[in-house]
């Protein structure tokens, strides 16, 4: 990436910072009308089907972005549209801000508003949950959207421009869209999914290092950290969450994991990490955390290309 795309991801941060996600007309919810309405058409319980549906979508998305990206040659105009591209495709201030929602209902004692505003970061039933699951569940979302909302765009930016930006979300949104394990979506959700643990792959690893990396930062030791992520991640159904969960854990020296309940499915999580069931006060430090990945993700970006660039 050149140094002009490495400015536009910082100032697209920076933005997400300041503003969060865009309050209306969203670009990922517009592109999610879209996939709707193709899906509508594509749809059918096929293996084949999803991978033309998924293959229809990134694959357009990613000539689109190429052509942005070459109409954007000159300096100014990259930074700009990188970082407004940024600016929409990150969410790791929207995430900050829906967890302290949650927890500020606990703190006022209101669990039922907490299950309700829970529901804007899980896609579980929330109706049974006690406290401390609630304080669970928001701190899953958070590491494992500080992964996925934060470390794999600035990844993939940093590694493919302007196309690695909106590739990414359109894959990660179609995967929320259609990528569940059962029901309707088994077999036509299968190549979204699978292209979604592809391209996280990577980033939810450097999420995990970096959480380790910080642990200090919190009161926490990147040796147990590192541990329970060894012991703990692959006990995790999916391949890029249990790293991540399991890293934060460690690091905050609490337990995660567990049983979640889905409209369709109850899911054994397992338990990851030795300390105690989180607490309200837990949340503020998932969120310190979290932002701090983020922000030493954009820094290591920044720093590495422009020693690259003296070389």
């Amino acid at each position: 990436m050149t140094m002009s795309g490495v400015y536009g991801l910082l100032g697209g941060d920076i933005a997400d910072r300041i503003w969060a996600d865009p309050p209306h007309m969203h670009p990922v919810s517009g592109f999610g009308h879209i996939a709707s309405r193709v899906e509508n058409r594509l749809w059918a319980d096929s293996y084949y089907r999803g991978v033309l549906f998924t293959g229809l979508l990134s694959g357009g998305a990613g000539a689109a972005a190429i052509a942005v990206d070459r109409l954007c040659r000159r300096t100014p105009t990259r930074i700009g549209v990188t970082a407004a591209i940024a600016w929409a495709v990150l969410g790791g201030t929207s995430l900050s801000r829906e967890a302290r929602r949650v927890q500020a209902h606990l703190e006022h004692a209101d669990t039922v508003a907490a299950r309700r505003q829970l529901t804007h970061l899980v896609g579980r039933h929330t109706d049974t949950l006690d406290e401390d699951e609630v304080c669970r569940a928001v701190i899953e979302s958070v590491a494992e959207n500080t992964s996925d909302a934060v470390v794999a765009p600035l990844v993939a930016g940093a590694l493919a421009g302007i196309p690695g930006l909106i590739v990414y979300r359109v894959v990660n949104t179609l995967d929320a869209m259609v990528g569940y394990p059962r029901g309707r979506y088994r077999r036509f959700g299968w190549a979204s999914a699978r292209l979604d643990d592809l391209l996280n792959l990577v980033p939810a690893r450097v999420t995990a290092l970096l959480a380790a990396a910080l642990a200090p930062t919190i009161g926490g030791s990147p040796i147990e950290a590192l541990r329970i992520w060894r012991r703990d991640g692959a006990r995790h159904p999916s391949p890029n969450a249990g790293p991540v969960e399991a890293a934060f854990a460690g690091a905050m020296g609490v337990r995660v994991g567990g049983s979640n309940t889905y409209h369709d499915r109850v899911e054994d999580r397992h338990r990851l990490g030795d300390g105690d069931q989180p607490e309200i006060a837990d949340i503020t430090t998932a969120i310190k955390l979290a932002e701090r990945v983020g922000a030493t993700c954009v820094a290591a970006i920044v720093l590495l290309r422009a020693l690259g660039a003296d070389r």
